[in-house]
């Protein structure tokens, strides 16, 4: 069952942040795990808090995230995002520092650590190289390796970022897993991540402000597969 399962590479990250609501999600969503099925590509799905259990309960194959959590325990803290609450409602885990929802490395220490406690996987955001280092001594499951500069930009990372990024990481803890990011907007950037070696890739604006966001889903699952089998052949 997918609740006892770890994410492996190959796998994929779909973002929609505030782009998408309600019913659009969900389409997306189910449009997400035929892919994550049919390529044999595991798919996170990171959605806001308010979709959660709706796209969990309608999905069987994708894992799902929420785009952000607070280190506080139960109890006292009127509108903080409580681990206990995003799990309840089907979370398997969270994304944490990414760079609209930034945090200390103090605070993001302490919001991993509720995330083990509580039975969440983390996946941690890092603009730079040096950051990524950094938030792998605090032993998250993966690294998103994604310069702020390049969010929603078209433009991808180049080949020295990707290498000095993964390389980094796994120097400080090999078993933390690299998602390399940023621009990616077609199947064709994702094929040019993945076939260079990488576990993962992923998406926000590249699906959701697609002309045909289910297609394009579909296009990029495919790419991972296949970039992936290129590189491993």
């Amino acid at each position: 069952m997918l609740k006892d399962k770890m994410i492996a590479p190959p796998f994929f990250e779909i973002g929609v942040k505030n782009y998408l609501y309600g019913d659009r999600i969900a389409e997306l969503a189910l449009a997400a795990d035929r892919a994550s099925r049919d390529y044999g590509v595991d798919i996170i799905f990171t959605t806001p808090y308010a979709d959660i259990r709706a796209v969990a309960e309608k999905t069987e194959s994708i894992f799902v995230i929420a785009p952000h959590m607070d280190a506080e325990p139960i109890g006292r803290g009127l509108a903080n995002v409580l681990p206990e609450s995003i799990k309840a409602a089907g979370a398997r885990g969270v994304m944490l520092n990414h760079v609209e929802k930034p945090l200390t490395f103090t605070v993001l220490e302490r919001a991993i650590a509720r995330a083990r406690e509580t039975g969440l996987f983390t996946v941690v955001c890092a603009d730079t190289v040096a950051e990524a280092r950094a938030a792998a001594l605090l032993g998250p499951d993966i690294i998103v390796a994604e310069p702020a500069g390049l969010i929603g930009t078209g433009k991808g990372v180049d080949a020295s970022y990707m290498e000095e990024a993964i390389g980094a990481v796994k120097t400080v803890n090999p078993d933390v897993m690299v998602l390399v990011s940023a621009g990616i907007s077609n199947g064709k950037d994702v094929y040019n991540v993945m076939s260079r070696g990488c576990e993962a890739t992923g998406t926000s604006s590249g699906v959701a402000l697609a002309k045909d966001p289910v297609q394009m889903i579909d296009e990029m699952a495919a790419a991972v597969r296949s970039g992936w089998d290129a590189f491993h052949s």
